[in-house]
């Protein structure tokens, strides 16, 4: 078989960009080669998101320019495994998200001309896998596949399932992998992390407990930090204090992903939410008074179905309360067989004028100036625009530093001078 040169296009989450990683390791121990645009590819693979209809349109986009240019094409990821019988994927090879293991055959038949589709369950276990890292200080590390909840908008459940962790040993085992390679910060995602373990009798805090456990590593220092990724509110709501102590730990980024989605309880109802807005008032007031300083990320969504305008102020209401300091918006995107698709929608006018009020008002009561004048250590894991480097400190607030070339990875102590709303600028100390 001819060596291809492949090109991995990635929407969506985490847990995608970490299935890319997986492909890409499959398919460089096959002798194939990954390169960075279509235009020096012989194969295009498009690994896809179901989440947002804006992302879907997007990737049929360029599922259309490929076809226009004769490129051969793999796709991969939400769509295939919950659209397969979509008309626009007629003639293109696809893989499901539990098929991983199986990308080197698909490629191979696909660049000689054959269309191939897999997309049942593969017994190959989704952990300890050959893997070509997208950052090589980052290891991400997914916890399950599927989840608990059955949410009136959501159509990913459809292509990810019902719950299913994945044990603690081979979590562990890639964990201390990941550490002696020298990363030096461990994404732990999914779905919904707090779900971990509900359907193996065990649960998050339990599997965190394990991993910060681990010490010991021959040559290795201990620098590194683990980021956990979302929860959802119903979720952490049980295990609040231990996780509130689990973050104090120094391994720990002091960041907690608590998607609330509105501040009204009618609409988490029409959501089908297994929470109400008191928990998640409650966990972040848990959260910050254990560690005061802790970044709380939420997301919010404008335009839901039945959302009236009192349903918004309340939203509103919520940020000005509790002020936190990441918000991802977005506008209500009606997917296709889910409850929320059949609903009566808000008029398109409306959502938008909610949408940027919402951002208009996270950039009044967010300004960072109490970060100004701040000195602590920051891992640089990227490289910015205009000669600047980029880094995360322990509350994995964004930190820039202008005019200065560090090595990727390195652990630099700075002071904050200046602040933006979605990043600090920093100087070296």
């Amino acid at each position: 078989m001819k060596k291809l040169k492949i090109f991995i296009k990635t929407f969506g989450c985490t847990l995608n960009q970490s299935d890319s990683e997986v492909m890409a390791g499959f398919l460089v121990k096959a002798g194939h080669k990954m390169v960075d645009s279509v235009e020096n590819a012989d194969l295009v693979l498009f690994n896809t998101c179901i989440v947002k209809d804006n992302t879907e349109k997007k990737f049929f986009s360029e599922l259309d320019k490929m076809n226009n240019i004769n490129k051969k094409v793999v796709v991969a990821g939400c769509i295939p495994q919950s659209e397969q019988h979509d008309v626009r994927l007629k003639n293109v090879s696809l893989l499901g998200v539990k098929s991983l293991d199986k990308i080197v055959d698909v490629v191979e038949e696909t660049a000689a001309g054959n269309i191939v589709r897999i997309l049942k369950d593969s017994k190959n276990p989704r952990l300890n896998l050959p893997k070509v890292r997208k950052n090589n200080v980052v290891e991400i590390i997914p916890l399950n596949i599927g989840c608990l909840g059955a949410c009136s908008y959501c159509k990913t459940r459809f292509a990810r399932g019902q719950l299913m962790s994945y044990d603690i040993k081979a979590i562990k085992k890639q964990f201390e992998n990941a550490v002696k390679d020298g990363v030096k910060e461990i994404w732990l995602t999914s779905q919904d992390t707090g779900a971990y373990g509900k359907d193996i009798g065990s649960n998050l805090p339990v599997l965190l407990k394990e991993l910060l456990s681990i010490k010991g590593f021959k040559g290795v220092n201990d620098d590194y930090k683990i980021r956990l990724g979302m929860l959802n509110p119903d979720h952490a709501l049980v295990f609040v204090d231990e996780l509130a102590e689990l973050f104090k730990h120094p391994n720990m980024f002091k960041f907690a992903h608590l998607p609330v989605q509105s501040g009204s309880n009618k609409i988490l109802k029409l959501m089908n939410r297994k929470y109400k807005v008191e928990d998640f008032v409650r966990i972040v007031k848990i959260l910050r008074k254990e560690i005061p300083d802790i970044t709380i990320a939420t997301d919010i969504i404008s335009g839901f179905p039945g959302e009236t305008e009192d349903d918004f102020e309340k939203t509103c209401r919520l940020l000005q309360e509790l002020k936190i300091p990441v918000v991802n918006m977005t506008k209500f995107s009606p997917r296709q067989g889910t409850r929320a698709f059949k609903m009566k929608r808000v008029p398109t006018k409306t959502v938008k004028k909610r949408s940027k009020g919402l951002v208009n008002l996270q950039a009044k009561i967010i300004t960072n100036n109490e970060w100004i004048g701040w000195k602590g250590k920051i891992i640089i894991d990227e490289i910015g625009k205009n000669n600047s480097m980029l880094g995360r400190n322990e509350f994995y607030k964004l930190v820039a530093i202008k005019n200065c070339k560090l090595k990727i990875g390195s652990i630099v102590e700075v002071k904050v001078k200046r602040v933006k709303q979605n990043y600090l600028e920093a100087e070296l100390v």
